[in-house]
């Protein structure tokens, strides 16, 4: 059972919950996914919003202002208001891992990002957008594999003129296969590999004093099926795509040259050196 003060009734015992969603979650279009209504307890996700800081205000906050995204994220843990860090110690818990593990039916185990690396509470104002992209398949500096994504959206009264939609494309990204409302409440839950492509690629239009606010939770694991790499991708990043019908409206780029030195044994023997003893430093 998940603590009613956290978790809505509807989703409290949450072993009926895996049973009637599992299905749904695997056999989804075009990637595992599933989309939870009201999954928090109505009370606690208000105070949630209310202690929302604004990101752009924040020094510790990570700007992206570019061609693929323009946003603001924050993952400093330690200076969350105290009801964010209730929110994410669940989110954390064991219990709710197990949940998750059940919900998707991964064979490995799943585990946190204590570091919360891309994850954490993200804000996007008017004419902020994310390309259409995969995430990043290992960790930065643990060596674990990205294997869940989930989303949880705070955003009250959010008209549909305002766009935003979480969009889930296919392989190939030539079509949408699914289109997903950023609305208070909703947490959406889906299964990151080389071919998951989403993201909410058209700028988005709210008045000036409103926001697309998230809270963004990544889990890992150590080792994931081959199926689910690109064997074209040799670097460990976010691989930002165009759009079937679009040119040129994200900075993606073949770099042939750069992947053939990414595929040697020593560039790899020198990332590994790299994540063990310096970025762990940082």
């Amino acid at each position: 059972m998940f603590n009613q003060n956290i978790v809505s009734k509807k989703y409290s015992d949450f072993n009926l919950v895996v049973q009637e969603i599992n299905k749904n979650y695997i056999k989804a279009d075009p990637f595992p996914n599933i989309v939870l209504d009201n999954f928090f307890n109505q009370s606690f996700l208000n105070q949630v919003l209310n202690d929302f800081p604004d990101l752009s205000l924040i020094n510790s906050s990570q700007k992206y202002n570019n061609k693929d995204e323009v946003k603001f994220a924050n993952n400093d843990y330690e200076n969350f208001p105290n009801t964010i860090r209730l929110l994410f110690d669940f989110m954390n818990s064991n219990t709710f891992l197990e949940f998750l593990q059940k919900i998707t039916s991964i064979r490995e185990k799943l585990l946190i990002d204590p570091e919360l690396n891309g994850g954490g509470l993200h804000e996007i104002k008017s004419g902020g957008l994310l390309k259409i992209h995969t995430d990043f398949n290992k960790h930065p500096t643990l060596n674990l594999d990205r294997r869940v994504n989930i989303l949880i959206y705070l955003n009250k009264d959010w008209d549909e003129s305002y766009g935003g939609n979480l969009e889930l494309w296919d392989q190939k990204v030539k079509f949408c296969r699914k289109k997903i409302e950023p609305t208070f409440n909703k947490m959406v839950i889906f299964s990151t590999n080389d071919f998951s492509n989403h993201g909410h690629p058209d700028p988005i239009k709210c008045p000036q004093d409103i926001s697309r606010k998230s809270i963004a939770l990544y889990y890992f694991s150590e080792g994931r099926p081959v199926e689910e790499l690109n064997k074209e991708n040799y670097k460990n990043k976010t691989y930002f795509k165009n759009r079937e019908g679009f040119t040129n409206e994200t900075s993606y780029k073949k770099e042939k040259i750069k992947n053939f030195i990414r595929n040697s044994k020593l560039y790899q023997y020198l990332k590994d050196l790299e994540k063990k003893y310096l970025r762990r430093k940082k």
